[in-house]
């Protein structure tokens, strides 16, 4: 995770910034693929927090989900048939043989160390591509490669997100 703490800004500020963008930024992202057919793909559940918001913004879509373990909040757990559990990876390649088509994919992982999470990301890009419909559009906190990077939307401060679209 890419932290904007400085001089005046707390941790908090940093965090309140980072899930408005996330936030809003789901929602720009949503709107955008509407009349894309696919389905939506959480990459780290966490405590679930992404999830239950893209549940709200797209109850009509499949929501496949990512994560090592099964750690959230008891009102966000997934379907059991939509979550996969393991090695995101892995876990990827096994989205990829069940031939789910994704539309929006949010890209939710992190190990706090900025080197590593770019590391990890830049390699699970090549495993996310193959999933994403023409048009799709990936949403992440850590720079990815091989997609089209697109402008922040205007509420959103430049690099607090990222905002990708696949070809």
């Amino acid at each position: 995770m890419t932290h904007d703490a400085k001089p005046g800004r707390s941790r908090l500020d940093s965090v309140i910034r980072r899930l408005s963008a996330q936030r809003d930024g789901l929602a720009w992202a949503s709107a955008e693929i509407a009349e894309i057919k696919g389905d939506v793909l959480e990459i780290g559940l966490g405590n679930g927090r992404s999830y239950d918001h893209l549940r709200h913004l797209m109850p009509e879509r499949r929501i496949w989900v990512i994560d090592r373990q099964l750690a959230c909040h008891p009102a966000c757990v997934p379907p059991e048939a939509d979550f996969l559990q393991g090695d995101a990876d892995a876990m990827l390649l096994e989205l990829t043989n069940r031939k789910a088509p994704i539309a929006l994919a949010h890209y939710d992982l992190g190990t706090g160390h900025d080197a590593r999470d770019h590391e990890i990301a830049a390699e699970l890009s090549k495993l996310i591509a193959p999933l994403m419909v023409p048009g799709g559009m990936i949403l992440s906190d850590q720079p990815l490669i091989g997609f089209e990077q697109l402008p922040e939307p205007a509420d959103i401060p430049e690099g607090r997100y990222m905002f990708y679209r696949s070809a």
